[in-house]
């Protein structure tokens, strides 16, 4: 009862200061935004002591693994903390972001302008990462009149879940719940819609989940994009999100995935991130690197491979041979 009454007054609190955010960010000027973040980014550092510890971990494992080069490890982590501080304070200042003013602050590449054209047209299945301003690129899209249905996790705290929604839906798109999406985003999929999700986010082992090697080792994903992608055989099209120092970003979107007999979920899912990655190796200071992005390992792991939190498992061996 205590512990219950605890959680309660813990969200009340997050709600205050979530809320208070969403209507104070959008007061403020841009350069002061940029500033607040790399503040707040700060002291996430110092006093998120179990997030640090765990982007200090994965740095040092991709760094060993040679998928990165000439990093200083504190100093990238330091990067990402701000980087995503201005992310979720970007999300709230977005409110001030439309039709007209959009261009100042996101400047978007296409790098097959004719294959977006007519996936637009036709219809999408659009991902990304954590990255950068994640929460910016599929805004700037609908800016672009191209409204998703965008897949997103409840939060633990309920109070949030609405305030969350109603800032990414500022730009025309609909946010629905990721529990029971599928039929939605296929029936949005087969009328000529787009739908958004993000690909990176640790899954537990199972048939909604897929294995893939995110720099070098083992984790598993949502199989969701590949699934609607092989359903559809509408194309998958990456995207990036890269912060510049101005407090502007600049939107990547990719070259379509275009469906293929030859290739099953799991070799589409790996295609897909593989696109990605090579994006974060480029600059990899805004990915997320504080998330426990592999929480299983392989028992023939070989030692300091994964970072110290993942854990070997008889049922992630037995997911592991059934693909």
């Amino acid at each position: 009862k205590i512990n219950k009454h605890m959680r309660h007054l813990r969200y009340r609190i997050e709600w205050f200061f979530i809320k208070s955010m969403q209507l104070i960010a959008p007061l403020l000027p841009r350069f002061l935004i940029v500033m607040l973040s790399e503040q707040i980014g700060k002291l996430a550092f110092v006093f998120d002591t179990r997030g640090r510890i765990t982007g200090i971990a994965n740095s040092k494992c991709v760094m060993e693994s040679g998928e990165l080069v000439n990093i200083n490890t504190q100093e990238m982590i330091l990067k990402s903390y701000q980087y995503f501080s201005r992310s979720m304070i970007d999300l709230f200042w977005g409110k001030r972001l439309n039709k007209k003013n959009y261009s100042k602050y996101i400047q978007i590449e296409f790098e097959d302008k004719v294959a977006h054209e007519k996936a637009i047209k036709n219809g999408a299945i659009w991902v990304t990462p954590h990255y950068g301003s994640f929460e910016w690129i599929s805004l700037a899209m609908g800016f672009l009149e191209v409204p998703f249905v965008v897949v997103a996790q409840d939060f633990r705290n309920p109070m949030l879940t609405e305030i969350f929604k109603n800032s990414r839906e500022h730009s025309g798109h609909q946010v629905i719940s990721s529990n029971r999406a599928v039929i939605k985003l296929l029936k949005t999929l087969k009328r000529n819609g787009n739908a958004a999700l993000l690909t990176d986010l640790n899954v537990k082992p199972s048939k909604e989940a897929i294995p893939i090697k995110c720099f070098s080792k083992i984790t598993s994903v949502t199989r969701l994009h590949a699934f609607l992608h092989h359903q559809t055989k509408l194309p998958i099209i990456p995207g990036i999100s890269i912060p510049c120092n101005d407090g502007s970003y600049l939107m990547k979107v990719l070259k379509p995935i275009e469906y293929s007999s030859n290739l099953n979920e799991q070799e589409t899912a790996q295609k897909c991130w593989d696109v990605l990655e090579k994006s974060i190796k480029d600059f990899p200071e805004p990915w997320l690197w504080m998330y426990r992005h592999w929480r299983h390992k392989p028992t023939l792991s070989k030692k300091n491979e994964y970072p110290f939190y993942a854990k070997e498992s008889v049922s992630f061996e037995k997911w592991m041979s059934n693909h």
